[in-house]
């Protein structure tokens, strides 16, 4: 029987993003419209430390064990070190920051902007002197980078995706048009580093490869989700959130229409779905060791201004059966 929880102190305001800690499934930041980033100990269902932005944080991400990298719409990358409490700015972009990523390759921070470019920051150099520029051709709207480091997908609003090698980030590795016909809400690389997903504001979601081969491409493919037909009307949701679990590869998808689901990318199938959260879903991220699923459930003004029910992360412990290929089971 699965168990889910409310964490407490959850962000009063929008939730933009909710990320596990990469090595302790008892860690979890949060980001949020109300200009803080929170860490959540979810074993002890308590706030460890908290931080704020001058604006709306859009993104936060562990850069090391400790340390928190966080930007939004103050055009900041500020990062903390969770420890200590230390603050410091690695730099700034032109126009609000919409991602931020750690490669744990090249031990630098990446960010996404929409000031259409991404920026690489190395924690060695002084503040505001970013290690690497790349223009992009539109805004930055996702971005995410394979567990290995070497590919970094970025998507923008033009439906462009750029992806690069970051062992060589002044060219860029392929270029490519989104399957998808609507705009990119997120993009999420496979835990094999194989490809990636994407999800638009129409609800859909493609799954592609980085292998170039004839071959490889056939395996490419989208699919409608997150729809519902009310009264022989389909209301179609855009797909916000997208996050793989780190030890299947299977994928959750949240929409718009506050449902969770979870696919078999590889055999084309949905494995599960979730009963129906209290709004939208902002964000998913899964534990490290895959036993955990923390969904921010919080209003993500797809049908503009309303009364919604209150902003709340709920972390849901995951049985095997339901993230687990059916081919493996």
């Amino acid at each position: 029987m699965a168990q889910e929880f409310e964490l407490a102190d959850s962000p009063s305001d929008g939730i933009s993003s909710v990320i596990f800690s990469p090595s302790d499934p008892a860690l979890l930041l949060s980001a949020s419209w109300d200009k803080h980033v929170r860490l959540h100990d979810v074993q002890s269902n308590s706030l460890r430390h908290k931080y704020s932005h001058k604006a709306a944080v859009f993104d936060v991400c562990f850069a090391e064990p400790h340390v928190a990298v966080s930007g939004g719409l103050d055009k900041r990358v500020k990062m903390v070190d969770l420890n200590t409490g230390q603050e410091s700015i690695l730099g700034k972009h032109d126009d609000a920051v919409r991602n931020v990523v750690y490669d744990p390759e090249s031990k630098t921070m990446i960010s996404g902007s929409w000031d259409k470019t991404i920026r690489q920051w190395d924690f060695r150099q002084p503040p505001s002197r970013p290690a690497g520029v790349q223009k992009q051709s539109d805004k930055v709207l996702s971005l995410d980078i394979t567990p290995n480091g070497h590919k970094l997908v970025v998507a923008m609003a033009n439906r462009h995706v750029f992806v690069y090698d970051t062992r060589n980030m002044d060219e860029t590795f392929q270029k490519r048009e989104s399957s998808l016909k609507f705009m990119t809400r997120a993009v999420k690389c496979m835990p094999n580093g194989e490809g990636y997903a994407s999800s638009s504001i129409e609800g859909r979601i493609a799954v592609e490869f980085f292998d170039p081969s004839e071959e490889v491409q056939k395996k490419k493919y989208a699919f409608k989700c997150h729809r519902q037909t009310v009264d022989g009307v389909e209301n179609v949701y855009p797909v916000h959130s997208l996050a793989f679990h780190p030890i299947f590869g299977t994928f959750a998808s949240g929409g718009g229409d506050g449902i969770v689901n979870v696919w078999d990318g590889y055999n084309k199938k949905r494995i599960r779905q979730y009963p129906r959260y209290p709004t939208c879903i902002a964000s998913l991220s899964f534990s490290p060791d895959g036993q955990q699923l923390a969904v921010a459930s919080s209003y993500t003004w797809d049908e503009l201004e309303k009364d919604a029910p209150t902003d709340t992360i709920f972390v849901r412990t995951v049985a095997e059966a339901e993230v687990k290929p059916k081919t493996q089971a």
